[in-house]
């Protein structure tokens, strides 16, 4: 490990600014000073659970009518509290290596914790993905000891839950496949020995492939294995389970072979010329001095020199040309804001971070001593991930 990467114990990086709510949830608290938040999903969930349940409660505490629903939805909330210990562990961990965790949302299939970054090392990667099964088995290990000195009725009931479900949850966690707590484990074990992490995403995402058909294919099997038979419920959440697995392999898988590419982009290879002119003058004028200068892109300076913003590519587009000689240039610049000036050395996994953070058409190039190199668009980026 490097002695860059912060440690368990160091302080976190400031706080970047909270991004907007996901449609469809709603803030319930926070942990770690991290938002807690429910989808609206929720609710199905808790109905089904509830639906399923209603046998098993009347067994277990006969009479209640129809406080038996109300059991099955109490009985919902504590099997996400399994989920949400599962996710905090995962918060903590990971704001104990320095990052910035937005949320933690809980959802139809489960929970997610939203991680501002990724793990700079093998080690980060597999602390921060293993504390949750651990937590969750952890947790249903201590529910298994209670289970013994519950009495009989609701309560042992939602005992019984808390052990399954924590149990479950950890178990399943480490199957060695994304987006499993367990492929990430197999992603840092094949990155520290390779030293390569897209090689350890591929190998993950395969795993979380091979996953994704097991599960599709269990309900074939469930009857032999079990004893239950196979009912359409099985074979729907099964068919959902497995396109989410799927889906979270392929897109990481996807995602490893672009950052694969873009590891041999280099920004100063990609600079464009750039054309410094006062951010007072008339856009035309801009335009026509760039052309001349056979320049491809234009920053704006202050009276002293320094660089103000890069014109804007896109609202340049947008800009009417007969309306061109009327605006000053400043009109289609986007400011200089913290993250649209990078080093001109900047290459490969730092500058797909970089992009990533601060979302923009143009980027202005910065040598060592803080002059101008050139300005980087992330429409040539694109184009040179797209022809490797």
């Amino acid at each position: 490990m490097s002695s860059s990467d912060p440690e368990p114990g160091s302080p976190p990086q400031p706080r970047a600014p909270r991004a907007p709510r996901p449609p469809g949830t709603f803030r319930i608290g926070s942990i770690a000073g991290s938002d807690v938040l429910v989808s609206s999903s929720w609710f199905l969930v808790a109905a089904l659970i509830a639906f399923v349940m209603e046998p098993r409660v009347e067994e277990m505490q006969p009479g209640l009518g129809g406080w038996k629903y109300v059991v099955g939805v109490v009985f919902a909330i504590v099997l996400y509290l399994a989920v949400l210990l599962h996710e905090a562990a995962h918060a903590v961990a990971a704001r104990r290596y320095g990052f910035e965790v937005h949320s933690i949302t809980l959802h139809f299939l489960g929970g997610v914790t939203a991680i501002e970054g990724e793990a700079r090392t093998p080690r980060q990667e597999f602390w921060i993905a293993v504390v949750g099964p651990i937590t969750s088995l952890a947790v249903g290990g201590a529910a298994v000891a209670l289970w013994f000195v519950t009495p009989d009725g609701v309560l042992l009931l939602t005992v019984e839950g808390l052990a399954g479900a924590n149990l479950l949850i950890g178990v399943l966690n480490l199957v060695p496949g994304l987006p499993l707590d367990g492929g990430r484990v197999l992603k840092a074990a094949v990155w520290r020995v390779t030293g390569r992490v897209e090689t350890g995403v591929i190998a993950a995402g395969w795993g979380g492939r091979v996953t994704a058909v097991a599960v599709l294919s269990w309900p074939l099997f469930q009857e032999r294995v079990t004893g239950l038979d196979t009912t359409l419920l099985d074979m729907v959440l099964a068919f959902v389970i497995a396109m989410f697995l799927w889906t979270g392999a392929s897109q990481a898988i996807a995602a490893a072979r672009i950052r694969t590419r873009l590891g041999e982009v280099v920004a100063r290879d990609l600079a464009r010329r750039t054309l410094a002119v006062p951010d007072d003058l008339p856009l035309a004028e801009a335009i026509r001095r760039a052309r001349e200068a056979n320049a491809g892109s234009i920053v704006t300076v202050s009276a002293a020199g320094s660089p103000l913003g890069v014109v804007d590519e896109s609202a340049l587009r947008a800009m009417p040309e007969d309306r061109r000689p009327w605006v000053a240039v400043s009109a289609v610049t986007r400011s200089l804001e913290e993250g649209l000036r990078l080093p001109v050395t900047i290459t490969g996994a730092d500058l797909l971070h970089a992009i990533r953070r601060t979302p923009a058409s143009e980027y202005l190039l910065v040598e060592p001593d803080g002059s101008v190199y050139g300005v980087l668009a992330t429409a040539d980026v694109e184009r040179v991930v797209r022809a490797g």
